[in-house]
C-alpha cells in the first residue's frame, strides 16, 4: 500500500466530512438533525468504501482523482459555478431543518437514500469500465474510447449517475429549498458535457464514430 497517497486519501476524506458536517448541522443550530445523519451516512461510509478498493486496485486511478485540477477555463467556471450550488444547498438544508420551512413525508427521505445509493452503484460500475475517467476534461495518452456496458447507452453515464446523486440529496435532507438549488446542476452539467465533447473530439480518435454510435449523451431517449 502507498501509504503517501492513504494518508492524502484520507486527509482529503476527512476533510469533506468535516466541511459537510459544518455546513449542514451549523445552520440547522442542532447536532439532532436526523435527516443530516442519514446524508452523511449514505454518502461517506460507501466514498470510503470506494476509496479503500481504489487504494488497492486503482491507485493510479486514485492518485490522478485526487490531484486533478481543471486545465479548461470554462471547465473551472463550471466548478466554481457546483461548489457556490453545493454551498448555498446545504446551508439551506440547515436552515430549512431550523425553521421548519418544509417537511417532507420519510418515505420520500427513504426512496432518496436509496436512489442515492443506486447512484453510488452506477458510479462505481463506469469508474470500472473506463480506466480513463478523470475529474478533469483531458484527453490522456494513450487513451481509446470506451464504448460498452453503460457507455453503450449512453456517452456520459458519469454524469448520468451524478444527476442522481445530486438530485436525490436534498430530498434525502428534506429541503425543497434546497432541491430547487440543485436543479441549478442540469445546466452547470450541460455546459461541462458539451465542452467536454469538444475536447474529445479534438483529441479523441474515434469520438466522433461514438457520438454517432451512441445517440445520447445522459438520459436514454431524452437527451
Amino acid at each position: 500500500m502507498d501509504k503517501q497517497l492513504f494518508s492524502q486519501a484520507i486527509a482529503k476524506y476527512l476533510a469533506g466530512v468535516v466541511l459537510v458536517g459544518v455546513l449542514i448541522f451549523l445552520p440547522a443550530g442542532t447536532l439532532n438533525f436526523r435527516n443530516g445523519w442519514i446524508l452523511m451516512a449514505i454518502l461517506f461510509v460507501p466514498m470510503f468504501c470506494a476509496g479503500m478498493v481504489m487504494l488497492y486496485k486503482s491507485p493510479d486511478l486514485l492518485r490522478k482523482r485526487l490531484n486533478a485540477k481543471e486545465k479548461e477555463m470554462e471547465q473551472k467556471t463550471v466548478v466554481a459555478l457546483s461548489g457556490l450550488m453545493f454551498l448555498a444547498a446545504f446551508i439551506l438544508a440547515g436552515l430549512n431543518y431550523r425553521f421548519r420551512w418544509t417537511t417532507l413525508p420519510d418515505a420520500v427521505i427513504y426512496i432518496s437514500a436509496g436512489l442515492f445509493l443506486l447512484s453510488y452503484v452506477l458510479y462505481a460500475e463506469v469508474m470500472r469500465e473506463n480506466a480513463y475517467l478523470s475529474r478533469t476534461i483531458e484527453v490522456q495518452e494513450d487513451q481509446t474510447v470506451v464504448d460498452t456496458g453503460l457507455y453503450g447507452i449512453v456517452r456520459h453515464p458519469m454524469y448520468a449517475a451524478t444527476l442522481l446523486l445530486f438530485l436525490s440529496m436534498p430530498l434525502v435532507l428534506g429541503s425543497l429549498p434546497s432541491f430547487a438549488v440543485m436543479l441549478a446542476y442540469i445546466p452547470i452539467i450541460v455546459k461541462r458535457i458539451l465542452n467536454e465533447e469538444e475536447v474529445l473530439e479534438e483529441g479523441l480518435k474515434g469520438y466522433k464514430e461514438y457520438k454517432e454510435k451512441v445517440r445520447y449523451r445522459i438520459i436514454p431517449f431524452v437527451w
